[in-house]
Order: C-alpha cells, then structure tokens, then sequence
C-alpha cells in the first residue's frame, strides 16, 4: 500500500490519520488529545476528521467550525436552564474546536480574527463559572497594547499562591494552555496566568505584537503585575513555555532573577540553525512568518538569529526542568544539546524524555497532554515544597 493510500495507524508519536497530510494529522492529534482534558469529545472529533479532506483548509475549517458552534449554543441552552456542569462542559469544548478552526486560516483572512473571538469568548464563559472566578485580565506591555491573559487561583491553595506563568509556542496560545498546563496546576494548589505573549494569540492578532528574542521583558511585565497583588507568593513564580516556547522559558528563566522555577515544554537550542533549510512550501511558514513579521522564510530566519540559548542559558540560577518528547515529529536532537550545556555550566537542569511505551512520545506529549501535564506540575511542586497529601482531591 502506498503512503498516499495508507490507513490511518497508530504510531510512536500516536494517532495518524492521514498518512498524504503530515501537517494536518499533526493537528488532528493535537485536537484528538486534548479531549480528555476537556478539550472535546472523541467522537465529535473523529466526527469532524472524517469529514475533513486532506490539504483541504476550507474543510478543515468548516468542520471545526460546525462542532464548535454546536457546542457553544448547547452550553448557552444549558446555562439558560441552570445547568452549569453541562454549560462548562460545552464551551470548554467550543473553545478548543474554534482554535482548531481557525488554525490553517490564512493571517489576513477576516475569519481568522472572528473565529479567535470565537474560541476567546467560549474560554470566558467557561472561566466566569470557575470558583474561584477566573480573571480575564490585560498586563501593561506597550502602550495600548497589553498582553492578554487569564489569571486563575487554585480553590486548593490558600490565601498566597505560588503562581506558573504559562506561555504557549509558535502557534498555541492562551486558551489552549488550560489543557497543556492549566488544569494540572489549579488541582495542585497552584495558580495560574495564561497569557499570549508578544507573537502569540490576542497579543499578534489584535495588536500586531510580533516575537522578540528577549522574552525575559514580557515575563518580567507580568512578575510586575502579579507581584502587587496581595495572594500571590513572589518568592514562588515559575515558568513554563511548551514548543517555540521552550525556548522563550529557558531565556526568561536565564535572565529574570525572579523566577524560582523554569520548564521547557519542548527543547529548542538554537532557532536559526534548525529552521534556515525551510523555504515557503514548509508547512508551518505561514505561521513562522507571521509570528516574527517577516514576508518570506529567509527573512524569518534571519529574524531569527538571536533566538539561541548559548551563552545565555549558563545564566540560569533557578531549577530547570526538560520535558520532550521520545518521538518528537519535530525532532529530538536540541534536547541532548540544551541538558549537557545546562548541566556544564552547574544549572540545575532534570531532562525527561517521554517514550513510546508510556505515550506522550510526540511533540509537547499533543498526543497524551495528561501525561506531559502530571509530569510538569508533579515537578513543580516538589520544586515549590509542596505536600500534596494535604490538599483536597476534588473531581475535574
């Protein structure tokens, strides 16, 4: 049987389901995982892939679109009757449905601002019936134009929380962290602010906030921010960036003393060296192109330049955690660079690779989030010192 022919398998780095559609079956595992998070329902998702066309955007987006809306107008019906359980459930789902919609969206495609409004407004209804209430909140970063976030305490916590600044990478933003690193934190007794830093989410879409390679000085804003408010524990801020922002985590943490703790979601060593063979046929140059303002891939990757970690990572004084994937799609050679620099220069670095066995093998674990999740925030807490024997073990 040829590839174009091949039936969907499974595969070390989980679930294929179009063997002629790298980069689509790339997503579709991304969604599919993320369903037992809340992120979806299986069926629903297997419902929209076999409707869904490979190299088809049109379809892709209209599938999507199709269970998202289902989903948002049931969760209204259901708040209508006071089934709050039901509603969250819902919109939990919508929002990571509209985020899936939009995601071959070309940039100046008005469907791609309409459908993020979409995926953001489902978020809010969802966080609004949290207890305690989530926060939709604007850090000051340039002049009228903040990084949106999200910033959520643990019923489990106390009164002064340590608090995971959770950025996503590339192409993932606020609203998908719920699943990548959110929900994990909140059960532990941990607060959380999901924000879109500059390149990502609301902060790109809306305010044209392009990456830089200096993330220290948008993670900075927020330490700022959530260090005035009275329930946050300054002595206990961490930060965790999955993907792209693997990279943006290990430069932060190496640079702003006032981390305690740092992950990387993903290993990334040096941005320049690993994209500078791609051209405008790879099948995320739209999104490279668009996160660093660049009109072709050789600008993007001369944009790119700065983005690297040596002689910069060796600052780093706070632990350090890297966490990747065995089968990463996107490749596993930075991982072993990024840990023998970090543990040569005296960094507390732990390295874990997840493998094919336990799951969880793919790029940021997209296709067992769970497991990438249990392992992020176990370590984080250890970090922080915390008993979690002592905390209520609520369902969800």
């Amino acid at each position: 049987m040829s590839e174009t022919n091949k039936a969907p398998s499974y595969e070390p780095f989980g679930w294929h389901h179009w063997h002629d559609d790298f980069w689509f079956s790339y997503q579709f595992r991304r969604g599919l995982g993320e369903t037992q998070e809340g992120g979806g329902a299986v069926s629903e998702v297997f419902q929209a892939g076999s409707r869904i066309v490979a190299h088809d955007a049109e379809s892709w987006w209209r599938e999507w679109m199709h269970i998202g809306e289902r989903n948002d107008a049931r969760g209204d019906e259901a708040i209508a009757h006071k089934h709050v359980r039901t509603a969250m459930n819902c919109w939990l789902r919508a929002a990571n449905y509209f985020r899936e919609a939009e995601f071959w969206l070309k940039a100046d495609d008005p469907r791609r601002l309409a459908t993020f409004d979409r995926c953001e407004k489902a978020s809010h209804k969802f966080m609004q019936q949290l207890t305690p209430k989530a926060e939709i909140v604007e850090i000051p970063y340039e002049p009228g134009k903040p990084l949106p976030g999200y910033f959520i305490r643990s019923a489990n916590g106390g009164d002064r929380q340590p608090v995971l600044i959770s950025v996503g990478g590339l192409d993932s933003f606020k609203d998908e962290l719920w699943f990548m690193t959110g929900r994990g934190a909140l059960q532990r007794g941990i607060s959380v602010l999901l924000v879109d830093g500059p390149g990502q989410g609301g902060a790109l879409r809306r305010h044209g906030l392009t990456t830089r390679h200096d993330y220290e000085v948008p993670i900075g804003k927020c330490i700022d921010w959530l260090a005035q408010r009275g329930d946050v524990d300054a002595s206990r801020i961490a930060m965790s960036g999955s993907s792209l922002g693997g990279y943006y985590a290990a430069r932060a943490g190496a640079m702003e003393p006032r981390l305690a703790a740092c992950i990387s979601h993903g290993a990334i060593w040096d941005i320049h060296e690993r994209w500078k063979t791609r051209d405008d046929n790879h099948g995320l140059a739209g999104h490279i192109k668009w996160v660093f303002g660049a009109n072709t891939m050789a600008e993007a990757t001369e944009i790119a330049k700065p983005f690297k970690l040596e002689g910069v990572l060796d600052k780093m004084k706070c632990p350090y955690l890297i966490i990747h994937g065995g089968h990463d799609v996107l490749g596993v050679d930075a991982v072993k660079t990024v840990y023998d620099y970090a543990t040569r220069h005296g960094v507390k670095a732990t390295l874990r690779l997840t493998s094919e066995e336990e799951t969880g093998a793919e790029h940021c674990q997209h296709d067992n989030p769970t497991i990438g999740q249990e392992l992020m925030i176990d370590w984080l807490c250890d970090v922080f010192g915390i008993d979690q024997t002592k905390l209520a073990h609520y369902p969800g």
